[in-house]
């Protein structure tokens, strides 16, 4: 198989599935609201836990997660737990 066939393989097989989802490509195209927000942050999440993955615990992970204002804001809420 050449990549030229391949590539029309692959090609091919994306619109026999987008065809039988076509329901789901059409809500796609038309309504006005998307998931992409919530998407963007779930691949930030997986992206910080790949790049962390073994390296440091939890506390960490949220020190990277929670934006800087609100980590130091976490962090006195923690030591003020802590007494």
């Amino acid at each position: 198989m050449t990549l030229a066939t391949r590539g029309i393989h692959c090609l091919r097989q994306f619109a026999i599935k987008a065809q039988q989802d076509l329901t789901a490509v059409q809500n796609a195209v038309t309504e006005r609201w998307s998931n992409g927000q919530t998407e963007g942050q779930i691949n930030r999440l997986k992206t910080l836990k790949r790049a962390m993955y073994g390296r440091a615990g939890v506390d960490l992970l949220r020190a990277r997660m929670v934006p800087l204002r609100t980590t130091h804001i976490h962090l006195k809420l923690r030591k003020t737990h802590r007494e």
